[in-house]
């Protein structure tokens, strides 16, 4: 165990490794605003995301919490965390804009290999603000139309294309 342990320290940041072993807003929340599950059957990481919107004084949508579960790697886990950092008390544009370069940045870099993580967590945010408009029934934006058609379309080929993998 010790010797994995070294190869993780030298893969990933002090940053990655803290928010693995002492992950933030780790959890589910009963009666969510909004419900994003993203997955990659490739790597095997799968990630739910848990909102609760509340409106502020200028009448806003701000994440007013927010939890995630993630079964994945020690990067799954950690970019899980640390999107929830950024967006927590963020109005809903605002943490749309937050990036996968973001997550990457605040957790002081990943390996190449591992950026596909922090894909998921922010896409894994984009559909739960998805699925918040729909239970809101409110009109959804066409970029947060046009992220969420783009995971969908991801995730159908690759569910196409690894079809009886497991047979």
């Amino acid at each position: 165990m010790k010797k994995i342990n070294n190869t993780c320290s030298t893969l990933y940041t002090p940053k990655v490794m803290a928010t693995f072993k002492n992950p933030h807003n780790y959890g589910k929340i009963k009666n969510a605003s909004g419900i994003g599950k993203v997955g990659n059957i490739v790597c095997g990481d799968v990630m739910w995301l848990y909102i609760k919107v509340a409106k502020n004084k200028k009448g806003q949508d701000v994440i007013k919490d927010i939890k995630f579960e993630t079964f994945g790697c020690v990067a799954a886990i950690s970019t899980s965390s640390i999107i929830t950092d950024l967006v927590k008390g963020k109005t809903i544009n605002e943490a749309l804009k937050v990036t996968k370069d973001n997550v990457i940045e605040s957790l002081g870099g990943l390996p190449k290999i591992k950026y596909h993580c922090s894909v998921l967590a922010v896409d894994a945010l984009i559909e739960a603000v998805y699925d918040y408009f729909l239970k809101t029934g409110q009109k959804i934006p066409a970029d947060l139309e046009k992220k969420h058609k783009i995971i969908k379309k991801s995730k159908d080929i690759i569910e196409e294309r690894y079809k009886g993998w497991d047979k």
